[in-house]
């Protein structure tokens, strides 16, 4: 089955020109360091213990920051690794200030490209974030004896069965993990049929993320120019739901005049299409990146920038989480309940479900399964000036102190042989 797999990689591989040549044209990929993708690096190892941790994209890697802070100031640990997967996660990644930390992009899963980055890079460890599971950077990572986690791990009831048949292959990459910690109730039971050697119950790393107080503000004109207005929020949005929540802008304005909807889309190359979708409901809108002055008539505020979603959620009390509405399974919604809004989400929610169940407990989250439900509990949200009281500090730095724990055991008994 490997072998297979090995074979369908190399058909991607033959395809990649023009695969790369239509993403550089989308905008999603970086002109000059897709090249690291080919294993081709664009920063020099330096000496000493190398960590490395990989995160897909913007969520996996936020995910991570605090476990990577608190890694720097460990001083056996000369350079922290990071590989992500997205250009997104990439203009993410300079929004922070780290003293040990450089970027790369993940290679293509081919063993010739993994061997090649492990040769490289050198790692003492690999810390994999999430739902990351690469059959040959896993057996190449094993047979180079280097410690492999899946830390934050999450595997859907959707995923389970994709991997479950092919069950022996399946059981052959997880049984390379030399532990995974399971996110969820959920995660828990399928990393067990799936046969992994040690599972360690530490909780979900994305109750330990924690906003960034000192850049949260928006600029005091812009602060001034929404004054009067009851902002709804709608955060991580993804292509049908915009026009719903337009069409809720449209019912709640003939009662709330001074509404103003903010859309921030999952992917802000999007802006363009959510912009006419706009102007076809004869709405007025905004682009963030175009500096223009928001006015009584300003119907929606789009968002077109990455790293600047706090600064919106700092301004709100409500929001909707986006991929929710569709069947994507949700975004995170834990960084909004931290700032205090109340949130709105659709039926699909499977990749957030413990989260969600727990934020339903505290009455912070609502369901809503149409756009007459949506309009009805905006509505009656939208009421409400007070935000959640909810302080999930306390929870957040338990969780974190368990994943660095387990962590830093292996680490050390690694640091050790060495």
């Amino acid at each position: 089955m490997f072998f297979i797999y090995q074979i369908f990689i190399i058909l991607i591989l033959f395809f990649s020109p023009f695969i790369i040549l239509v993403r550089l044209i989308k905008k999603k990929e970086h002109k000059k360091r897709f090249l690291e993708k080919f294993c081709l690096p664009s920063k020099k190892r330096s000496e000493g213990k190398l960590i490395w941790i990989h995160a897909a994209s913007v969520g996996e890697f936020l995910s991570v920051v605090p476990i990577i802070y608190k890694l720097e100031k460990n001083k056996k640990i000369k350079t922290i690794l990071i590989t992500t997967s997205t250009l997104s996660s990439f203009r993410i990644f300079y929004n922070y200030k780290f003293e040990k930390t450089i970027h790369q992009f993940f290679p293509i899963d081919f063993f010739y490209f993994s061997q090649k980055f492990l040769n490289y890079w050198k790692p003492s460890m690999a810390i994999f974030i999430d739902s990351e599971i690469w059959p040959s950077m896993f057996k190449t990572l094993k047979k180079n004896t280097t410690p492999l986690l899946l830390v934050n791990a999450r595997i859907t009831k959707k995923s389970f069965k994709r991997w479950n048949l092919f069950n022996k292959f399946s059981n052959n990459i997880f049984h390379n993990l030399e532990a995974a910690f399971p996110q969820n109730n959920e995660t828990k039971k399928y990393l067990k049929k799936l046969d992994v050697k040690k599972i360690i119950e530490c909780g979900n790393l994305k109750f330990c993320q924690t906003p960034n107080l000192k850049n949260v503000n928006l600029d005091k004109s812009f602060l001034a120019s929404i004054k009067k207005r009851l902002i709804f929020c709608a955060s991580s949005t993804h292509p049908g739901e915009e026009l719903n929540i337009m069409k809720n802008h449209l019912f709640l304005k003939k009662k709330y005049k001074n509404l103003l909807t903010i859309i921030i889309p999952r992917h802000v190359e999007r802006v363009g299409s959510i912009f006419q979708n706009m102007k076809e409901l004869n709405l007025k809108g905004i682009v963030h990146t175009s500096n223009k002055k928001i006015d009584y008539k300003t119907d929606i505020y789009l968002v077109d920038t990455y790293g600047e979603t706090q600064k919106f959620f700092n301004v709100s009390k409500i929001t909707f989480i986006g991929g929710s509405m569709i069947n994507h399974g949700g975004q995170n919604p834990i960084e909004p309940a931290r700032f205090g809004l109340n949130i709105l989400h659709g039926p699909y929610v499977r990749n957030f479900k413990d989260v969600y169940k727990f934020f339903h407990k505290q009455r912070i989250a609502y369901e809503f399964t149409g756009l007459k439900q949506l309009i009805k509990i905006s509505d009656k949200l939208l009421l409400n000036k007070k935000k959640n009281k909810i302080d999930l500090k306390k929870i957040g730095k338990s969780i974190l102190k368990k994943n660095l724990y387990e962590i830093n055991k292996i680490l050390n008994n690694e640091i050790k042989k060495t």
